[in-house]
């Protein structure tokens, strides 16, 4: 082997041994999950990967929260998070693409407006232990792409009034008519549907075919499923600055 190529083959196989090891460490669910459920354990989780950081969507400009599940309106009908949350999360790579989807967006008149975005885990499994549906509901032997960082739930509004696009259903709506295929709508409904479908497919986030609300980045296998409240997650954010 050249000698050049020695240090880097050793990092790969360094890097390679010890994202195992730290999993290993990690707490595990009742459903056989592991997980981060302390401040320590996730900036363990970002040493030498600053790509697993949260950002608060609250510094996207102009952006709009809804944030339906620290209200009553939602499929559940109570709150699951916080009341006073004012904003949400994303990783870092999922953040910067959704900020870019702002942007272009914002030249175009129109703004986001984020339904939900990150989910500590422990909401996933109160969610499951009353519904108990994946149709409905992440299972907790899984995980979802909110309770790892990386999956957002949104919307399209007028940048000046702020009133909501024409979309083909509502927000949790559990029908046929909320799938990205679904075509017997009107055809303004399919427009926004597709506009929303384009951009955030343009900048990298792929849709859920059941859901015209939810998207997700690639799922990479090194984001993990955190367990961390909103509140812990915003006193980090107050702390880096």
């Amino acid at each position: 082997m050249k000698e050049g190529l020695k240090p880097l083959v050793f990092a790969i196989f360094f890097l390679l041994c010890i994202r195992p090891a730290f999993a290993q460490n990690l707490p595990v669910s009742p459903y056989g999950l592991s997980y981060i459920n302390s401040v320590q354990l996730y900036q363990k989780s970002l040493l030498n990967h600053p790509e697993k950081q949260m950002y608060s969507l609250a510094g996207i400009p102009g952006i709009i929260f809804d944030l339906r599940y620290s209200t009553d309106n939602n499929f559940m009908h109570k709150n699951l998070y916080p009341k006073n949350i004012k904003t949400t999360y994303l990783r870092k790579p999922a953040y910067v693409a959704l900020d870019s989807v702002s942007s272009e967006l914002a030249r175009q008149g129109l703004v986001l407006v984020i339904f939900d975005a990150y989910r500590p885990y422990s909401v996933t499994i109160s969610l499951w232990n009353q519904v108990k549906d994946e149709r409905y509901s992440a299972n907790p032997a899984k995980g979802s792409g909110h309770n790892r960082g990386i999956s957002v739930d949104l919307t399209l509004a007028d940048a000046k009034t702020h009133e909501l696009l024409p979309m083909p259903t509502g927000f949790d709506n559990f029908s046929d008519s909320a799938y990205q295929n679904f075509n017997e709508l009107p055809a303004k409904r399919i427009a926004n549907r597709e506009l929303l479908s384009k951009i955030m497919e343009k900048y990298g986030f792929i849709p859920l075919f059941s859901e015209w609300w939810h998207y997700s980045w690639p799922e990479t296998g090194s984001f993990e499923v955190l367990d961390l409240s909103f509140q812990q997650l915003s006193e980090l954010e107050k702390n880096n600055h």
